[in-house]
């Protein structure tokens, strides 16, 4: 169960937006994330908690910002409830071709590219997300495409660790940027940094099918 720390920054111009403390695990039926997230001052600034089955599907999404909360999970493509900061009112939204949500969490890399299983060389994937924006948790509908440029294994004290490096491009601005993972952790991606990390990531083991 790795537990570790990333801090988060501004990928345009490096300004500091905090850190994310968090912790994961494997199991049989598939994998959960959960997180608090903390101001660059150090005051509490919300929480992620992320279930995926064992196909990489979101069975389960809470989201907490400045008192804005999310609850979503994989039906009929993706469906979510959105609170606003009083509880008085809440909103539902549901986006059918969605196939996963997405946001500033490194969760949401490991989820994603658990969900899509690519192979090196293979070409790239494209994906349609619902992502939540900081703070008010606001939902924007958006597409990417996901290539795994190249699997390498790096020896550790461990054993070999098998590091993904993915090219994700967004359909809509053509912006490209690169993600490396290894297991359930990001080594690095734009405005995320691993700062700690007590144990290694875990390896996934395939379940029956995409």
């Amino acid at each position: 169960m790795p537990r570790g720390r990333y801090s988060l920054h501004d990928p345009h111009d490096h300004t500091p937006l905090g850190e994310e403390h968090f912790h994961c695990a494997t199991g049989p039926s598939g994998w959960r994330y959960v997180s608090q997230l903390t101001t660059p001052a150090g005051d509490q600034a919300g929480s992620i908690d992320l279930t995926l089955d064992d196909l990489g599907r979101p069975i389960r999404l809470q989201l907490q910002a400045a008192d804005w909360q999310v609850r979503g999970a994989a039906l009929d493509g993706v469906t979510w409830v959105r609170t606003d900061p009083t509880g008085e009112h809440a909103t539902e939204g549901n986006v059918p071709e969605a196939r996963a949500f997405t946001g500033a969490s490194p969760a949401f890399y490991v989820a994603l590219a658990r969900a899509l299983r690519l192979t090196p060389g293979a070409g790239a994937t494209r994906i349609r997300l619902v992502g939540f924006t900081t703070p008010v948790l606001a939902p924007r509908t958006l597409d990417q495409s996901w290539a795994l440029v190249s699997r390498t294994a790096h020896a550790t004290d461990n054993g070999p660790l098998q590091v993904d490096e993915y090219q994700v491009s967004d359909l809509e601005t053509g912006e490209q940027h690169t993600v490396n993972l290894a297991g359930d952790v990001v080594l690095s991606a734009p405005g995320i940094e691993l700062e700690e990390l007590d144990s290694p990531p875990s390896t996934f083991t395939e379940g029956s099918g995409r």
